[in-house]
């Protein structure tokens, strides 16, 4: 594990902007290509993709060796699913559906060693194998990263609790969910939805922590205005998703070429 890579945490409490991406698809090669691409950090995607805990190891393991630092979103907030992940060399947790100050609490003491946490102790590859134990104690009280998920109205009532929570690092939106609550799955453009984003930006900057979004489309434009409209903690697209646009797009400009 690469203790002495850059601090993503650093960066982000200093109010750094971060573009990451998303991956579900489980091939290790696939991680190497998006980690040499020169993003901030990766999320190997555990909730929404058929990745086994195997399959995350490796792909923690790739994406750690080229010095970018492995997040994980979890399927649940589960302390022992975050306690094999993180013993596996994860930088930190993306937790889904954290609606109240005491799940996030949950989340954080479930990365965290006793006395912080309640996380078991263990040897594995973030230690070093158990050579290198001492070193990443000290690492994960000042570097593991623990980012909430907002996705429920629920979470939007409760932010700035959830934000106060010591170990919590920042947020990200998890817009399909956050809009199902609100029974409008999908409609992004509702005034519900347009109202409780910008709560979330709100309450994010008043708590100096980073407001994240997940811009889904390979869309270069959507990016840089999520960027302008203040999020700071950005995943850019998902491995899938840019796979089969730039596949379609290229055979759509071949089919609507001029014949030679």
């Amino acid at each position: 594990m690469h203790l002495s890579s850059p601090s993503l945490r650093k960066k982000i409490a200093a109010g750094g902007l971060t573009v990451g991406s998303w991956i579900t698809l489980g091939h290790p090669g696939i991680a190497e290509i998006m980690a040499r691409a020169g993003f901030d950090w990766l999320v190997v995607d555990l909730e929404h993709s058929t990745i086994s805990l195997e399959q995350a190891g490796e792909l923690i393991r790739t994406i750690d060796l080229c010095g970018v630092p492995p997040l994980v979103r979890l399927s649940a907030n589960d302390p022992v699913q975050i306690k094999r992940l993180m013993d596996a060399g994860a930088h930190g947790v993306i937790v889904p559906m954290v609606n109240s100050a005491q799940e996030a609490e949950a989340a954080v003491r479930a990365v965290q060693y006793p006395p912080r946490g309640q996380r078991g102790v263990g040897l594995g590859r973030a230690q070093g194998y158990g050579a290198a134990f001492a070193q990443y104690r000290r690492w994960l009280e000042d570097e593991a990263v623990v980012i909430v998920q907002i996705e429920h109205v629920q979470a939007v009532e409760n932010l700035a609790s959830i934000l106060a929570v010591d170990g919590v690092d920042g947020c990200i939106v998890g817009p399909y969910d956050l809009s199902g609550s609100m029974g409008r799955p999908g409609d992004f453009d509702h005034q519900d939805m347009k109202a409780a984003m910008q709560r979330i930006l709100a309450e994010a900057a008043r708590s100096g922590k980073p407001a994240g979004l997940h811009v889904v489309e390979p869309d270069p434009a959507e990016l840089r205005r999520r960027i302008q409209e203040g999020f700071r903690f950005l995943a850019y697209s998902v491995d899938i998703r840019m796979l089969d646009t730039a596949c379609r797009s290229l055979l759509d400009e071949l089919k609507n070429a001029p014949p030679a």
